[in-house]
C-alpha cells in the first residue's frame, strides 16, 4: 500500500501480532527494480528495514527479466532482503498503461521470463521468491490460472491471488471462488488468498471456503493494526479478539506517530523547514504523514468535527496529546460501525493498456519498446 507499509507501520503491526504470540511476513511498498539498480534515493529508502525486522521482505515491480534478475542479485549480494515478492497485482493506471502490474501476466511468456529470472537470481542465496497477482485484466481476459501454473513451474515459493481483476479495482466483493480454483490447479506450493479480509473471522472463513493455505491482508489493517493480533489468535484456534475502547485507539495512534518520527529521523526529503533541527523536522514530517490515518483509526467512534479537524493539522506530538486529551478514552468499541471496508473502494473501470496489448499473449517488437518505458520509476505505487 503506497505510503503505508513503511518501517513504522510494519513495526506497529508486528508489535500487535507478537502480543498474541504470532509471526507474519510484512512486505515493503512496491519498488521499481530499475530504480533500485540505478540506486534512486527514494527507492533505496523504501527498502530500508528495522534492525529487528525479520524476515526482511522487498516487493518488486518490473517488466524486464534482465533488470529484475539483476535487481534481485544486487539486493541479495548486499544482504538487503530475506524474501522477494513480485507484484503483478497493481491495478493503477500509471502501471497498467505501460503493461505492468496486473496487466503483465496476460503476456504469459514475459511473465514466465520475469519470474524465472528472479528465482534464478535468488536461488544461490536460498531466498524465496513469491508472486502476488489478480485474476486478470477483466472478466474477458483472465490469466490467473496460467500465471499460477507458470509461477509454480518456475520455482516460486508461494502464489497469492487477489480475487478481483484490474478492471474491478477495489469495487464490489472479492471473488473468493477464484482462489479456490487456483488452489485446485496449483498443488505443489502454498496458495494465499487476498481481498476483503476485514477481520480475523473473514480470514478463517476464506481459508475454509477456498482451501487457501493463508491470507494476505491489505486495506483491512488501515487504522486497525490490531487486526494482526486477532489473526494470530484466530490462526492458533483462539477466540480472542481486540475490541478497543477509544483510549486504546489513541494510545496506538500516539505509538504510530512515535514510530514515524523514528522512521523520518535524519531524513530531510520531502519536507524541511528552514531553521528546524533534525528532531523537530522528523516529528513534523511524521505528523504530516500520519494525518491520512486519522479517519481510518476513528472509523465508528464518536469524535467531534473540531477535534478531527485539529488532528488533521497536527505538527507535533504535543499537539496530538493536547487534542487527544479532550476525548473520552472510555468510549467503548463501536462494534459493527468500526468493522468492514477501509479506504476508497472506487468503481469498476476500463483498464488503461498499451495499444494492441490484448491482441496476443506474446510480446512483439513495438510493445517491447513500450515496456522499456514502463521500467521508469513507479516506486510506492
Amino acid at each position: 500500500m503506497a505510503g503505508i507499509t513503511n518501517t513504522a507501520f510494519r513495526r506497529l503491526c508486528r508489535e500487535q501480532m507478537a502480543a498474541e504470540g504470532g509471526e507474519g511476513l510484512f512486505v515493503s511498498e512496491m519498488v521499481t527494480s530499475r530504480a533500485l539498480i540505478e540506486r534512486n534515493d527514494e527507492s533505496m529508502r523504501l527498502i530500508q528495514h528495522d534492525p529487528d525486522e525479520n524476515p526482511r521482505s522487498v516487493q518488486l515491480y518490473g517488466v524486464d527479466p534482465a533488470t529484475v534478475g539483476a535487481c534481485v542479485s544486487m539486493l541479495l549480494d548486499e544482504d538487503r532482503a530475506d524474501h522477494i515478492d513480485l507484484n503483478f497485482g497493481c491495478p493503477v493506471q500509471k502501471v497498467t498503461r505501460k503493461g505492468g502490474g496486473a496487466a503483465l501476466p496476460w503476456k504469459a511468456g514475459l511473465f514466465a521470463a520475469i519470474v524465472g529470472a528472479a528465482v534464478k537470481a535468488a536461488t544461490p542465496y536460498g531466498v524465496p521468491v513469491t508472486v502476488k497477482m489478480r485474476k486478470g485484466i477483466d472478466a474477458d481476459h483472465l490469466s490467473y490460472l496460467d500465471a499460477g501454473r507458470i509461477a509454480e513451474a518456475e520455482g516460486v515459493a508461494t502464489v497469492a491471488l487477489h480475487g478481483r481483476t484490474a478492471a474491478d479495482y477495489y469495487s464490489g466483493t472479492a471473488d473468493w471462488s477464484a482462489i479456490g480454483t487456483l488452489k485446485q490447479h496449483v498443488t505443489s506450493i502454498p496458495v494465499l488468498g487476498n481481498g476483503d479480509i476485514w477481520s480475523a473471522d473473514d480470514a478463517v472463513r476464506m481459508m475454509a471456503q477456498t482451501g487457501a493455505d493463508g491470507v494476505v491482508v491489505g486495506r483491512g489493517c488501515l487504522g486497525r493494526p490490531w487486526l494482526f493480533a486477532d489473526l494470530a489468535a484466530a490462526m492458533n484456534g483462539r477466540d480472542t479478539r481486540r475490541r478497543p475502547d477509544l483510549g486504546y485507539v489513541l494510545a496506538t495512534m500516539r505509538r504510530h506517530i512515535q514510530l514515524l518520527t523514528e522512521h523520518y529521523d535524519g531524513y530531510e526529503k520531502p519536507y524541511k523547514k528552514t531553521g528546524q533541527d533534525a528532531e523537530s523536522n522528523a516529528e513534523n514530517r511524521a505528523c504530516r504523514d500520519f494525518r491520512k490515518h486519522i479517519a481510518w483509526y476513528f472509523k465508528g467512534y464518536v469524535v467531534g468535527k473540531e477535534i478531527r479537524t485539529g488532528l488533521a493539522m497536527i505538527s507535533s506530538l504535543a499537539e496530538f496529546d493536547h487534542l487527544a486529551g479532550q476525548l473520552d478514552g472510555s468510549q467503548p468499541y463501536p462494534g459493527e460501525h468500526a468493522e468492514g471496508p477501509r479506504g476508497r473502494a472506487g468503481s469498476p473501470r476500463s483498464v488503461s493498456l498499451p495499444e494492441g496489448w490484448l491482441n496476443s499473449r506474446e510480446i512483439d517488437g513495438e510493445l517491447a519498446g513500450v515496456l522499456r518505458e514502463a521500467e521508469l520509476s513507479v516506486s510506492g505505487g
